[in-house]
């Protein structure tokens, strides 16, 4: 019992190294390292999305690959706003002495990797659905453990750079996946099995070479089911800033969703383009390279000036104008404009947004359960947008009003950013 009040202070003090706003800049190696982390989700992510789930459904069922696209998508999307806050809250939780991120950043790599494999070799709708939603639970258990290091190890006057170096690689993620499936590799099932293998190849340096401080025990508080269940609703009412930053970006990020979803088929089906995957990797090529061009020198002008909102309206605004210009000309060369606008537009967003997002967390102590409630505004679109498109498309005139749908929403999200008032 002597040693009682050391070990508090010890626990203590271990406790405020966890919690505490960080102060001491990462370094390039650091950003690097959770840079291939999250590349290997995003790849993993976006290119069966983009490329793979489309190729297989409609392969499985030609006539009706719209909505076998929209049922699948839909259901990894639902899996996804569930699991990705409770990896979150589970991993606030972790007291491993590996700390409490990187045992999920590995674990959800290699339970996504095992789902990317089973959806491999699935010939069902059914099937492929089970799959997804199996690789979808895993990679948002990663999801949760590469984007939270930001807000726990980051500076605030690092925040967009490094924002803008992990959310450029959401774009190149699709870049790499596209040429791996249409290029180094042939068919779907070996493009599903080299995904699911670079997923976990690249989470290893950031998982085996960077540290993090453990969580000790003492801090960790006792689970009630109850409480637990209920820390998922973060009141807009007590935290109006948290409840306007989570509008704003599901509102952006349902216009990218309205925007891509359909991009395979909107090449196929009114630009006649006559290679659509390869037209897919063509537009990602240039809408990365813009990214690239804006995503960076933003965040560093972000970082020096404190502000952050007036980059999102920009965003808002570029982004906008591109998925007019899809609306309104339906061929090739249009397409190829627009993706370079939407690709200046989104690195701005990339930067910048998520930089805001970790000014306005509520509890230092729940960072990833906060940061999974807000992703939630990432995966719930992706929930959202099957089901309006199909009826757009359908009724409202066709992929015109599709794509003026998504600028409305990326317009109005661009809009709200001012009802922010503890971010400049």
């Amino acid at each position: 019992m002597a040693h009682a009040p050391a070990e508090d202070a010890a626990a203590a003090a271990d406790g405020a190294a966890v919690l505490a706003e960080p102060t001491v800049p990462v370094k390039a190696g650091w950003t690097a390292s959770l840079s291939l982390a999250t590349l290997a989700v995003f790849m993993a992510f976006m290119t069966p999305i983009q490329i793979l789930l489309p190729l297989q459904l409609e392969h499985i069922d030609p006539q009706d690959k719209n909505t076998a696209l929209s049922l699948v998508t839909g259901l990894g999307a639902l899996v996804a706003v569930l699991a990705n806050p409770l990896a979150g809250a589970w991993s606030d939780r972790t007291t491993s002495r590996f700390g409490r991120r990187r045992p999920w950043i590995l674990g959800g790599a290699l339970a996504g990797a095992a789902g990317l494999a089973f959806t491999a070799s699935q010939h069902t709708v059914a099937g492929v659905a089970v799959g997804w939603c199996l690789a979808q639970a895993g990679l948002n258990a990663m999801l949760a453990g590469v984007t939270t290091p930001i807000a726990d190890r980051v500076p605030l006057t690092q925040r967009a750079v490094v924002s803008g170096w992990t959310g450029l690689m959401q774009s190149i993620g699709l870049v790499l996946g596209a040429l791996i499936t249409t290029l180094l590799v042939t068919g779907v099932r070996s493009g599903y099995v080299t995904l699911a293998v670079l997923t976990v190849v690249l989470a290893l340096p950031f998982v085996l070479r960077q540290t993090e401080p453990a969580l000790p025990r003492a801090l960790r508080p006792a689970f009630d089911a109850r409480a637990f269940a209920r820390s998922f609703w973060v009141s807009p009412r007590r935290h109006p800033d948290f409840g306007w930053a989570w509008l704003t970006r599901f509102l952006i990020n349902l216009g990218n969703a309205l925007g891509t979803l359909y991009l395979f088929y909107f090449l196929a089906d009114a630009v006649h383009y006559g290679d659509p995957g390869t037209g897919v990797l063509i537009l990602t090529v240039v809408y990365t390279l813009c990214a690239a061009l804006t995503a960076i020198p933003v965040g560093v002008l972000s970082d020096r000036s404190g502000r952050r909102k007036v980059y999102v309206v920009l965003c808002s605004v570029v982004m906008g104008a591109a998925a007019l210009l899809l609306a309104l000309l339906h061929t090739w060369p249009s397409a190829l404009a627009a993706a370079a606008v939407l690709g200046a537009g989104y690195g701005v967003y990339l930067a910048v947004d998520q930089a805001l997002v970790t000014q306005v967390l509520p509890e230092a102590a729940d960072r990833a359960k906060d940061l999974g409630v807000i992703n939630i505004a990432n995966s719930g679109p992706q929930v959202l947008a099957p089901a309006l498109a199909s009826p757009v498309i359908a009724h409202l005139g066709g992929y015109t009003g599709l794509y003026a749908t998504a600028a409305l929403a990326i317009l109005a999200g661009g809009l709200l950013v001012h009802r922010i008032r503890g971010v400049a």
